[in-house]
C-alpha cells in the first residue's frame, strides 16, 4: 500500500510539473511590421499573425539603399514548445527552442550555436518591442538590443 501511495504522489507531483504546451497563438503580439531606424541605417522586421501552429518572418537591414543583410524566419510549435528557426544571410540554418513565455516575452535558446544562443522578444508596450540577441563569444557574454516601434504594413 505504501508504495502505491509513493507511486500515485510521485504521478500527481509530475502531472503537476509539467508546463503547458506552448502555442503560437500566445505570440500574436508579435505580429505585424516593426522597425528601427538610425540615421541611414534602417532595421526591418515583419511578422505574421500566428496561423495553423506557425508564423512567418522576414528582416532586412539597410543603409541608405544598400542591403546590409536579410533573414527568413519562423516561428512553430513542436513538442509542447516553441521552436525559431533562423535562416540568416551567409550563415547556415538555426533552431531555438523556448524556454520562457509569457503573455509580453519569449527567449528561445540552442546553446550549441556559436553566436547568439539565446533569441528574445520583449512587448515594451502597445506599439514597441524588444528584440534581443546574446551569447557567449570569445569567452564573454554579449548582447544585442534592438528597439522597434510598430510601423504600418506594406
Amino acid at each position: 500500500m505504501r508504495h502505491l501511495v509513493i507511486a500515485v504522489a510521485g504521478s500527481i507531483f509530475a502531472a503537476w510539473a509539467v508546463a503547458p504546451t506552448a502555442r503560437v497563438t500566445q505570440l500574436a503580439w508579435l505580429s505585424g511590421c516593426w522597425e528601427q531606424a538610425a540615421g541611414p541605417r534602417l532595421v526591418e522586421e515583419q511578422w505574421t499573425r500566428p496561423r495553423g501552429g506557425l508564423m512567418l518572418g522576414a528582416g532586412r537591414t539597410v543603409l541608405g539603399d544598400t542591403l546590409v543583410e536579410y533573414e527568413q524566419t519562423r516561428i512553430f510549435e513542436r513538442g509542447g514548445r516553441l521552436v525559431y528557426g533562423a535562416n540568416p544571410s551567409g550563415q547556415a540554418p538555426a533552431e531555438f527552442e523556448s524556454i520562457e513565455l509569457s503573455d509580453s516575452s519569449v527567449t528561445f535558446e540552442n546553446p550549441t550555436h556559436d553566436f547568439p544562443q539565446r533569441v528574445m522578444y520583449r512587448r515594451a508596450g502597445r506599439d514597441s518591442l524588444v528584440a534581443r540577441v546574446e551569447g557567449q563569444r570569445r569567452g564573454t557574454v554579449r548582447g544585442v538590443d534592438c528597439p522597434y516601434r510598430r510601423v504600418e504594413c506594406p
